[in-house]
């Protein structure tokens, strides 16, 4: 019986049985093929995104700190909520804890190494206290949790809910912060921006969105059959591979700003997509399905991300001369490559 590449797509039982069928290397190329469409999927969806602020006149210092933001952290956003709501909880929260250790421990850890970044202090000390907030937030309610808990503990709608209502005041204040300091930054962004019509942006927005919908349709059942097949638990698959490959936007996008002399962009999208990943991924996937927080969240996921952002947190108040120094990229590279290496040793064959 033939199907439609829709009932593929839409029909879980469909997808399933086709992932299943799949030999390992096509697994892995699968979700080879999955992260690249996602990559540029979320790359056409920011230039659309930006050319359309732009023809309303936003500030480009508020593109930077909301727009290209939102768009990096789509895909986990799509990841985790897809993942929720076909019943893999693990691989929802652990793709957004694992997005946030990544983005700023390989991420800005490696960009800081390879590049001179400089120490913002106008926009990391108000949006760098809400980075380090949030995520203490997250460990604090999941501990409350595991606390009062009979059985394994749970982050329900409600806590989705809170999440997503900060996430609307952290976007208020990012604008209301943005226009205060705009004119600061305003002379180091001189870059042409996209000279595309209304109707062009908003066509290569959608498309955009499509890429990243059913590229994530298809990752998250991939990664969850490699899982079992490899005898990995899901939210270590999705705290690794699956997180690196949805943190690729951020990546391109530090690579690209660093490149071009505008290591700023960088550090603020990383923060930016911290926050996001906290309060918009983990906020939206709770809210479509109750997530677990599995064991090991409690002795490798929540300690990796606290030490990695408290570091950061540290290094910005320590920094007077308004520059982050190489050790500290190595410092947080470091922590995120003895997390990675922790995580397969510890967990491979867990059940």
């Amino acid at each position: 019986m033939k199907h439609s590449l829709c009932e593929w797509v839409a029909n879980e039982a469909l997808l399933n049985h086709l992932i299943a069928g799949f030999p390992a290397w096509g697994l892995l190329l699968m979700m080879v093929a999955c992260i690249y469409v996602l990559s540029k999927g979320a790359d056409y969806m920011i230039d659309g995104a930006a050319s359309l602020a732009m023809r309303t006149g936003m500030p480009r210092i508020v593109i930077g700190a909301t727009i290209i933001s939102l768009g990096t952290t789509m895909p986990e956003m799509f990841v985790s909520v897809a993942a929720a709501w076909t019943g893999n909880p693990g691989l929802a929260l652990g793709n957004g804890v694992g997005s946030i250790i990544c983005d700023t421990g390989l991420i800005f850890g490696l960009m800081c190494i390879i590049s001179r970044i400089p120490v913002k202090r106008y926009i990391l000390n108000r949006t760098g206290w809400v980075q380090v907030g949030a995520a203490t937030l997250l460990v604090l309610i999941s501990v409350l949790a595991y606390v009062t808990s009979n059985g394994r503990p749970v982050l329900g709608r409600g806590v989705g809910l809170t999440f997503l209502a900060l996430l609307a005041w952290y976007l208020f204040m990012a604008y209301h912060w943005a226009r205060q300091g705009g004119e600061e930054e305003e002379n180091e962004e001189e870059e042409a921006e996209p000279d595309w019509s209304t109707l062009n942006s908003l066509w290569l927005t959608l498309v955009g969105l499509l890429g990243v919908i059913v590229s994530c349709r298809l990752v998250v059942p991939a990664a969850a059959e490699g899982a079992g097949r490899m005898g990995v638990p899901q939210d270590v698959i999705a705290a690794t591979l699956v997180a690196f490959g949805t943190s690729l936007p951020e990546l391109m996008t530090a690579i690209t700003s660093v490149r071009k002399g505008y290591p700023q962009i960088m550090v603020g999208n990383v923060v930016g997509a911290d926050v996001l990943n906290c309060l918009f991924v983990i906020g939206a996937a709770a809210t479509a399905h109750h997530l677990e927080v599995p064991p090991n969240f409690f002795t490798f996921h929540f300690p990796a991300m606290l030490i990695i952002l408290y570091s950061f947190r540290f290094f910005i108040f320590m920094n007077k001369d308004g520059w982050f120094k190489r050790w500290q990229g190595m410092w947080i590279l470091g922590v995120y490559v003895s997390y990675i290496i922790l995580q397969y040793t510890c967990n491979m064959g867990a059940t």
